[in-house]
């Protein structure tokens, strides 16, 4: 079985791929552009793996993959939509992914303070539920047989802020310490646990409100003298209306003359069918003074209209005049690719949302009109760009802009407004995991998301065969939940449920013939052919990935494998060691 795996690109979330790739038993051959793909074995490599930040240059790399070779996975990443689907449509073996849409989920989770995340595996729906442990207690004594995902312990526990991954259920916990647990739905509602449903909804500002908030919005910032001019002239129609009823003789007008005439005097219209041609003298001078003072009190009008409705100042402020009146919504900071999708996911559920970009000719403004979100141009690593969307009512702030140090900035300028012990949740982007535990360490930030956590995970399980079900967060934690394939004579063939990684569960196994095996005892046994579904922190899930896969076979007779079937068998002597050549074929 090849072991070379083709990676291109040299941004953080390429290196991460590729160190992780390495660090699970692949050789990794790094290319620059798709003319390199012949020269790196394109046709004997078991995947290439495409995730520059330039769509043309993995597109190109992808379909020349596809060509020279029909079998190996093609694991590309590609941001725009219309590209996006057709290579999908095309791609056989591998997967196309988008960074924005592996990202989106976890910020808007975070938004929503949601503490359960859904997922189907062998058919199956599960929930990983998650609350503060209610005292102090072993997670049997609180949870029964409940499987425990992750304890990040809490400010009575000895080490508060630290994640334990997938721990037994002999675990002792404090009060307060945050548990997530995973099950099947049915059996968490049976024990009374209330589950949420993925996309839980609010209900949207009615109509009538909404149109109730414009309206108060444009009258703050209607010029002072639109008003008097306006009742000025509703005075001129009325009061010409009353003299005309009764001044006017020839003929006898009614009420409803009388305005009509009056209406098309003021306008100018003169449809012709009433005069003061036949009237006293006062009258038509009176005329004379109606028509000058109609037109001239209807440009006025007119001006002050146009200035509101089309100037340059309203098109820049109409977000900051809706956004005054808002509570309770959310604000998105960055309307990037991971903006607009954040955006998305939020109006579809029924949430508000303002908008926070500091480009005035960002691609994304026709899509967000569409969505009848109110945008609010400036920078938002000043003060009064914030305090303009009232940041202070919102529900969340999601910090999404490309760049992180302006993303740290506007972090540190929103716990100035709001406090450092706002409810209201702050997610920030970062792109690298170093960074983001920085930032969470040294400032606080309790929801800072790195990119390349997010997304990894999907670019390694599709390049190794995993198939990756979804990626969550439990603190400050990434995890994931797979499927996999156990190879004839991997490492898993054979093995008990109890001798995994101790940072991995278990959560399910099907077989080709017999029903779906949920939660396996700890002297269950993975046989060839299993598919079993798995649940950890992702280097945790990939390293066991490793050990799923069959082994390298280089010679016809099976050499190599009976030699290091031989090596990892526990009846070998101690002193006996593997050559030289076996050891470096293993790994």
């Amino acid at each position: 079985m090849h072991r070379e795996i083709i990676v291109s690109g040299d941004d953080a979330l390429a290196k991460t791929i590729a160190e992780e790739l390495r660090g699970a038993g692949a050789r990794i051959i790094q290319i620059a552009t798709a003319a390199d793909l012949l020269g790196a074995g394109v046709h004997r490599a078991r995947a290439v793996v495409c995730v520059g930040p330039d769509d043309a240059v993995n597109l190109e790399i992808a379909l020349l993959a596809r060509e020279y070779s029909p079998t190996v996975r093609v694991v590309a990443r590609l941001s725009n939509d219309v590209l996006h689907e057709a290579v999908d449509a095309v791609n056989g073996p591998g997967a196309i992914l988008d960074v924005a849409d592996l990202a989106a989920p976890s910020v808007v989770e975070a938004l929503l303070s949601r503490n359960a995340h859904h997922f189907a595996a062998a058919g199956i729906e599960f929930v990983v539920w998650g609350a503060e442990t209610p005292c102090d207690g072993t997670l049997r004594e609180l949870y029964a047989d409940l499987a425990p995902v992750a304890v990040v312990r809490g400010k009575n526990a000895p080490c508060p802020g630290e994640v334990v991954p997938c721990p037994g259920r002999d675990l002792q916990t404090y009060a307060g310490d945050w548990t997530s647990m995973i099950g099947v739905k049915d059996e968490l509602e049976a024990r009374g646990i209330t589950v949420p449903p993925p996309t839980a909804t609010r209900s949207r500002h009615s109509r009538v409100r909404r149109a109730v908030y414009a309206a108060r919005a444009m009258r703050d910032d209607l010029n002072p003298m639109a008003v008097a001019s306006l009742a000025f002239a509703v005075f001129l129609t009325l009061g010409s209306t009353a003299i005309v009823r009764f001044a006017c003789h020839n003929p006898r007008m009614s009420w409803i003359d009388a305005l009509y005439f009056t209406s098309e005097t003021i306008t100018t219209v003169g449809y012709g069918d009433f005069s003061f041609a036949h009237e006293s003298p006062w009258l038509r001078m009176f005329a004379v003074g109606l028509m000058w003072g109609g037109t001239i009190i209807t440009a006025i009008l007119i001006a002050f209209l146009a200035d509101l409705l089309l100037s340059r100042r309203f098109v820049k402020m109409a977000g900051a005049r809706r956004a005054r009146r808002m509570r309770d919504h959310i604000v998105v900071v960055g309307l990037g690719s991971v903006g607009i999708r954040v955006v998305r996911d939020l109006t579809a559920a029924g949430y508000d949302v303002v908008v926070i970009e500091q480009d005035e000719n960002n691609r994304f403004l026709s899509t967000v009109a569409e969505l009848d979100v109110p945008v609010i141009f400036g920078d938002p690593t000043i003060r009064q760009t914030l305090e303009s969307a009232r940041v202070d009512r919102a529900r969340g702030v999601a910090v999404v802009n490309h760049h992180d140090m302006k993303n740290i900035e506007t972090g540190i300028v929103l716990l100035e407004i709001l406090g450092s012990g706002t409810k209201a949740p702050i997610v920030m982007r970062v792109q690298g995991r170093a960074l983001s535990t920085a930032v969470n360490r040294r400032f606080g930030f309790e929801n800072v998301r790195s990119i390349v956590d997010l997304a990894a995970p999907w670019f390694i399980g599709a390049a190794m065969g995993l198939q990756v079900l979804g990626t969550f967060w439990v603190g400050q934690r990434s995890f994931m939940v797979g499927g996999m394939l156990v190879a004839a004579g991997s490492q898993l063939d054979g093995l008990r449920m109890a001798d995994l990684s101790t940072e991995t569960r278990v959560i399910a196994i099907t077989r080709p013939e017999g029903p779906v095996s949920l939660r396996p005892r700890r002297d269950a046994r993975l046989q060839a052919g299993d598919t079993a579904y798995l649940i950890g922190p992702y280097r945790e899930l990939i390293a066991t990935l490793r050990k799923g896969q069959p082994p390298p076979q280089t010679t016809a007779d099976g050499g190599l494998a009976a030699a290091l079937a031989a090596a990892r068998s526990p009846h070998r002597p101690q002193h006996t060691r593997q050559p030289r050549w076996a050891q470096e074929a293993e790994v």
